[in-house]
């Protein structure tokens, strides 16, 4: 039976830890609401566990727990809706205290932060949040770990900078990828010569499979940062290099989220965070380097090619 459980497991993250678990022949339960959406993802690989399940009911919440040792927590929100971060944490601990689960590694971000006081950001730097997301991620956060300070159970946070890779559609380079793909215009958030970090998604399951068998992991926050500080600018130009052919881009900087985003909520909610881009948070994770040794992160040339892969239309 499986032991380990991603909880909102259908997105990008949760399919790379996945694929790391099973790359080692590890059993694991994926839950979510969408029973297609699971199947559509681990339906394929035999070591997956599928159950759905309703965070709104405690019954629901236990059942998807039980017999579980390992929680990793990856639930996600519309951007819109942030004030269910805490929310669904506390449904989804209740549970698993309930159902004794051992460990709990929550997948974080930056937005608790703030702006950065130095660069790059150790895991130290207050958490001095200016929005309300940010405060609600930093709420979702100090849930669990006020539990694992009361010693009901072992928690840890590891946060994650932007990422992008295939499949990944919630990207700043999202756009830039589909139009070197399909053509069309790229729509990206500026501006774009700030410098910026990206983790490419198929490196994060690795760690987190490697963070969890880590005793000493637990009762505080792991950074990992992306592979080296760069700029949307030289990732377009790599895409484009890459690509073969020119890119014509849309660039929105924060007046224009405002403008846009009287019609699109995604972006109206953006606004808020454009500092993410004119100050951008760079990690500093020489912390988990220690504690797990060398960390393998795909160089950008080489995500921008299998990225790009993954894009182009399948061949009939």
């Amino acid at each position: 039976m499986s032991t380990i459980a991603l909880f909102g497991a259908a997105g990008a993250i949760g399919q790379s830890i996945a694929a790391a678990l099973s790359a080692q022949g590890r059993p694991y339960r994926v839950v979510g609401r969408s029973e297609a959406a699971l199947r559509k993802a681990f339906g394929g690989d035999p070591l997956a566990e599928i159950v759905t399940w309703d965070p709104d009911v405690p019954d629901s919440v236990r059942a998807a727990a039980r017999g579980v040792k390992t929680l990793i927590y990856l639930v996600g929100v519309n951007y819109w809706q942030f004030e269910l971060h805490p929310q669904l944490m506390r449904k989804t601990l209740a549970g698993a205290l309930a159902e004794r689960v051992e460990q709990f590694l929550l997948i974080g971000t930056v937005y608790p932060y703030g702006r950065p006081r130095s660069t790059p950001v150790r895991e130290d730097q207050p958490r001095e949040q200016h929005t309300f997301k940010g405060r609600m991620r930093k709420e979702q956060e100090d849930v669990l770990m006020a539990a694992a300070a009361q010693g009901q159970i072992k928690a840890a946070v590891l946060r994650l900078p932007d990422f992008y890779g295939p499949g990944v559609d919630k990207s700043f380079l999202d756009g830039a990828f589909q139009a070197a793909a399909h053509g069309g215009t790229a729509d990206m958030i500026g501006p774009i010569d700030r410098p910026h970090e990206f983790v490419f998604v198929p490196d994060v399951g690795p760690v987190v499979a490697k963070l969890i068998d880590t005793p000493a992991a637990y009762g505080r926050v792991w950074h990992f940062a992306g592979a080296g500080a760069t700029t949307q600018r030289e990732l377009l130009q790599e895409i484009e290099r890459q690509s073969g052919r020119p890119i014509k881009t849309r660039i929105a900087g924060k007046t224009l989220l405002r403008v846009v985003g009287l019609f699109k909520p995604m972006l109206r909610e953006m606004v808020e965070m454009h500092y993410l881009v004119t100050d951008p948070v760079i990690m500093d994770d020489a912390a988990l380097q220690q504690l797990i040794g060398p960390l393998r992160k795909t160089p950008y040339r080489e995500g921008v090619r299998l990225t790009l892969q993954a894009a182009q239309p399948a061949a009939s």
